[in-house]
């Protein structure tokens, strides 16, 4: 620890803290535009100089360490002179139109830094010359004539995401931002994430949904977790006047620090489904719209007969996007109450059904967590489409990547991820036990084993690459770039494994190379879902009624087909759907936004998903109508939904505690 004083304060703080950040900790504001606490310091803006004692010139505070009876001063006249200065400079080179802009009166940065030095006007006038806007993307447009040059939109793309999409050509006054080769962003390598919007401190990148609609300080910010795949990272879900303005990532949230994908950011405001506002029932082959009484009253009469029927009385499937309060009671009512042997989850354990099952052979979770995605030393990536879905994941390795870490594709399809693999295996579809045993043993062949191995390393390897169709070279390239560093991680995602000897085999291969396994499990709360045994494969078998708590889920055509002959279908839904158009009833239902409840991520992170946005009027959410059901059925339910999360051995170590204080 070292001391500083600033501004006559002394302060403690940690060898190698910047000026800047050992201000912030003493409670003192040094102005800044190019500085973000989530991007390396950059010095760009010089808006941050201070005078430091034996210090010729002025300093800038974010990029300089402290040092220990360092003597700083932030607001001497000299600084506030080279302050105005800068400033002056900036808004000479384009054009600041500050009354028109879309982040005006409070939520730019450089207008705020502007005001708080005592700035009315322009001292250099500008040229204005017309710069050009690029509104070629789908979610946001980049406004040359309000950029200044902080670079903080590339350094998002390349430091929090990896994809290096953002950079600059030509010099000074000429400078400009550009995608890739200058490219229109709309054709470039952009991946739709928005960190660069995000940390933009003017209006030079703006989405295009959430533009004019309001300023930070006059909207409601409401922090919960994305749903949208399994990761659940923390949101930032801004509303104003009941409607959904604008999502951003969470800095503070503990999985994603920030980052988001489209699918997090920008998907939920292009949903444009029709809603579902009140309860439906089908007369003479028509839909028509009910009363909640008329609704609940055919769905009892219909369900009561069947409930002394074990087997294939009902089947009910559910969404493994509603909360987990929400998948237990469903549990209840279907599983304890009917005694139905068809109870599952809409992906019907796709993702989860054989992790979990081999978790409780072997009485013990097996899997790491996304924390090792970031200390690790090199990454195999086995089946996992890290771009399409999970793709938060996927950033975290991309950014890693560029420190030298090291990363190998194995699928038998194309992934995308390949290209930026220092190894991209292809094995024969099918000869997943084969690949992994033959890994193994090239480890162990190359010495580079922490355990001991049992066999001939190379007349296994000769083997098992002959059946899954991989050259020996390829897979001894491929183990000494997992194996030959410290902490490598196995991101695996085998979808419906038919042989549980893979991921037996998997465990092996982890224990042999000192790795650690990692599978992102499908949906936000596939886990849960799995935790609850709601993960086996759907199929109607003389079944007299369906159920299919469908939340704001969008139905496969697969399921759609499934369900065509189903003699009774009741569905809750948020949203008309080619499935809502078959059933007999419809009762509509709470959105994402709209519902509160908890999550269990992939890593056995349990969170608390606060409500954003309130529902319409006669809708309810899935547990109140689930809880209605089971009043009306007379069916005995607790309210134990978190004790029964971890009753069946997890594929990872569940972390029960709640986080909703």
């Amino acid at each position: 620890m070292v001391t500083v004083t600033i501004d006559n304060k002394s302060v403690e703080v940690k060898e190698g803290t910047t000026v800047l950040n050992a201000a912030r900790q003493a409670g003192i504001e040094i102005p800044t535009l190019c500085d973000h606490p989530h991007l390396t310091p950059f010095g760009g803006c010089r808006l941050c100089m201070v005078e430091i004692d034996g210090f010729r010139t002025l300093q800038s505070a974010c990029t300089i360490p402290v040092s220990n009876n360092m003597v700083v001063r932030t607001n001497t006249s000299k600084v506030q002179d080279a302050r105005k200065f800068v400033l002056t400079l900036i808004f000479s080179e384009r054009n600041h139109f500050c009354p028109y802009c879309q982040v005006a009166d409070g939520d730019c940065e450089l207008q705020n830094s502007a005001y708080r030095e005592g700035m009315t006007h322009w001292p250099l006038q500008p040229n204005w010359q017309p710069y050009p806007v690029d509104a070629s993307h789908p979610y946001f447009i980049l406004e040359h004539n309000r950029c200044i040059l902080c670079r903080r939109c590339i350094r998002a793309c390349s430091e929090l995401v990896g994809v290096n999409t953002l950079g600059v050509e030509e010099r000074g006054a000429k400078t400009f931002i550009i995608a890739d080769l200058n490219v229109p962003l709309g054709e470039s390598t952009c991946v739709s994430c928005g960190s660069c919007v995000q940390v933009c401190p003017t209006g030079a990148l703006i989405d295009r949904r959430s533009a004019y609609r309001g300023r930070s300080e006059i909207v409601e910010h409401h922090q919960t977790v994305c749903i949208g795949c399994s990761l659940g990272c923390g949101v930032d879900v801004q509303t104003r006047d009941g409607q959904l303005v604008r999502i951003d990532g969470d800095w503070d949230a503990p999985i994603n620090q920030g980052v988001l994908c489209k699918v997090g950011r920008y998907l939920p405001l292009e949903d444009d489904r029709e809603r579902v506002t009140a309860p439906f029932v089908r007369e003479n082959g028509e839909l028509k719209s009910s009363s909640w009484e008329e609704a609940l009253g055919l769905t009892i009469q219909k369900l009561k007969p069947l409930i002394g029927q074990a087997g294939s009385n009902v089947a009910a499937l559910a969404s493994d996007r509603l909360p987990a309060e929400a998948l237990y009671r469903f549990k209840q009512v279907f599983s304890d109450g009917f005694k139905s042997t068809m109870v599952t989850s809409l992906d019907e354990g796709k993702f989860t059904a054989s992790v979990s099952q081999f978790a409780a052979e072997i009485g013990k979770p097996f899997e790491g967590s996304l924390d090792d995605l970031h200390s690790a030393g090199s990454y195999i990536v086995f089946g996992a489409n890290l771009i399409d879905e999970h793709e938060v994941a996927g950033f975290f390795i991309r950014r890693t990547l560029q420190s030298g870490k090291r990363l190998i594709v194995v699928d038998s399809a194309k992934n995308e991820l390949g290209e930026l693999a220092n190894c991209l295996i292809s094995p024969k579809p099918g000869t997943e036990m084969a690949f992994v045993k033959a890994l193994g043993a090239a480890v162990a062949k190359l010495g580079l084993n922490k355990i001991a191995y049992n066999g001939d390393a190379s007349q296994a390897l000769a083997d098992q690459a002959h059946k899954c169709g991989v050259s020996t070279d390829s897979l001894l390239e491929a183990a000494f770039q997992f194996a030959g560093v410290e902490n490598p991680v196995f991101i695996y995602d085998l979808v419906n494994i038919k042989d549980a000897a893979v991921l037996g085999a998997l465990l092996d291969l982890a224990k042999l190379a000192g790795a650690t396994l990692f599978n992102p499990k499908g949906g936000a709360n596939s886990l849960a879902a799995a935790q609850y045994n709601l993960n086996q494969p759907f199929a109607l078998n003389g079944h007299k009624a369906v159920v299919v708590a469908l939340g704001d889920d969008q139905p496969s055509e697969r399921l759609v087909r499934a369900l065509e002959k189903s003699p009774f279908l009741i569905v809750l839904a948020s949203h008309a759907s080619k499935l809502t158009a078959k059933a007999d009833v419809v009762l509509p239902v709470e959105t994402w936004l709209e519902q509160e409840g908890h999550y269990l991520n992939a890593d056995g992170r349990l969170q608390l998903a606060q409500k954003s946005l309130a529902a319409p009027e006669n809708v309810w959410s899935s547990l109140e109508v689930l809880n209605k059901f089971a009043s009306l059925l007379n069916v005995r339910v607790n309210n134990n939904w978190d004790k029964e999360l971890t009753k069946r051995v997890s594929p990872v170590e569940i972390h029960a505690r709640l986080l909703q204080e």
